[in-house]
């Protein structure tokens, strides 16, 4: 089961991975067409309400290619200029040459005549895009097809309108790649599957899709801060890893960086950039205990806690460590342990338990988190990298020649490299 933004992430991926989104169109109705010949055999008036998105374009090629046999009519729920998808107004113009019946929005008054007058009805409306309540004219088109009688009723991908009050009670559901969040047999009627030709690396592996899903972009009207505040703690015995940490936050478009490190490493952490806000610890050498005094103003202010690059690993940075990440969780702050601060998690994992937050291991430091000797075989790390992630309840990032990265019930990998990133401190 998948949601709607992995399934954008995925249509993403495909693309990149060779499959662009017009030949999983195509594919999808294609399917979508053989599973409707499969399931009737005497009803040969088929109609197609079809939206003007992608969920529209599957409809219309699946309409393409049973107008062979049957008698289609396909009903666009708006204008033909309306039609948002590039790939959908390619497929809804090759409807013209072929013996099928179209209607747009202006006449909604005939509409329920037309769903009398066909034995099959075929709801590809509205899909994986859609939240909250239906509006009209898609919440008085779902009630005229609730109420009809002694028809098929199919819809594709998703119900029009699931998750709100009013959508469509199918008797059948084709959806693509995998069943989406939210559907069962009761709101969805018998489930079946279709597989489109994606690429097993566009589900497996991380690629642009998450990138243009998830990556948060600034509102034109942010203001400084607004978009992330990253507050770094490491240095003392390491200055660049810290340093390449803190710079990459910006790079990553994150409005305000504080560093915080012993006072030596503070002074060449600063000239890296005038962007960076980084404040000298008590101590010139080491992070202790009783930095949390400087340190914790500083949590207060930020949304996230990276803490762990260059910290080297004396008892009383481990002990200052410890103290830091539970300040972190008091504040409910989001923390990314790195470096010296996993082995800290791993000794106290009860830590790990109660915090939001990633941990970014390589093998040995995954052996100290977890006493656990990675195996080289990727299914079994994977496999350990998942179970340890659920059982700990956090995400982690096992960084190797393929990364795999899970929070204990999705897990992906990433194979985008750089064999110059051996260098300490870039990971």
């Amino acid at each position: 089961m998948i949601t709607n933004e992995e399934i954008k992430v995925i249509d993403k991926n495909s693309e990149f991975y060779g499959v662009p989104a017009s030949e999983l169109m195509e594919n999808a109705g294609e399917k979508l067409a053989d599973f409707i010949r499969n399931i009737i055999s005497t009803d040969k008036r088929i109609i197609f309400l079809c939206g003007k998105g992608n969920n529209g374009g599957d409809g219309f090629v699946a309409a393409r290619h049973l107008s062979v046999d049957y008698q289609v009519t396909v009903f666009l729920t708006a204008e033909e200029k309306d039609i948002v998808s590039a790939i959908s107004k390619r497929n809804y113009e090759k409807l013209k040459v072929k013996k099928i019946k179209t209607y747009t929005l202006r006449s909604l008054d005939e509409l329920e005549t037309l769903l009398l007058k066909n034995n099959v009805v075929v709801d590809s409306m509205l899909g994986i895009g859609i939240s909250g309540e239906l509006k009209e004219p898609y919440r008085g088109i779902v009630e005229k097809i609730n109420k009809l009688r002694d028809k098929t009723i199919i819809s594709v991908d998703t119900p029009t309108g699931l998750g709100g009050n009013v959508y469509v009670k199918p008797d059948y559901t084709v959806t693509f790649h995998d069943i989406k969040k939210g559907m069962n047999k009761e709101n969805s009627g018998k489930i079946k599957i279709m597989d489109i030709g994606v690429p097993k690396k566009a589900y497996e592996y991380v690629g642009p899709g998450e990138l243009f899903v998830f990556y948060p972009r600034p509102l034109r009207n942010s203001h400084k801060g607004e978009n992330g505040r990253v507050l770094v703690i490491g240095g003392g015995p390491y200055v660049g890893a810290p340093a390449l940490s803190a710079m990459a936050a910006l790079r990553t478009g994150v409005d305000l960086v504080y560093v915080c490190a012993p006072q030596k490493a503070a002074d060449v952490i600063a000239s890296f950039s005038p962007n960076l806000i980084v404040k000298g610890l008590t101590k010139k050498e080491i992070l202790t205990p009783e930095d949390l005094r400087v340190i914790a103003p500083l949590i207060k202010k930020v949304d996230s806690v990276l803490i762990g690059p260059g910290l080297g690993e004396s008892k009383y940075t481990a002990d200052a460590v410890r103290k830091i990440m539970r300040r972190c969780i008091d504040e409910n702050k989001k923390i990314v342990a790195d470096a010296d601060a996993i082995p800290v998690v791993g000794r106290n994992k009860e830590i790990a338990a109660d915090a939001n937050m990633v941990l970014t291991p390589h093998a040995e430091e995954f052996k100290k988190l977890t006493g656990v000797q990675l195996p080289m075989s990727l299914e079994k790390r994977r496999e350990n990298v998942e179970n340890w992630a659920k059982h700990l309840r956090v995400t982690i990032l096992l960084k190797a020649q393929i990364d795999i990265i899970s929070n204990g019930e999705m897990t992906k990998f990433n194979d985008v490299h750089n064999e110059a990133m051996t260098v300490g401190g870039t990971g």
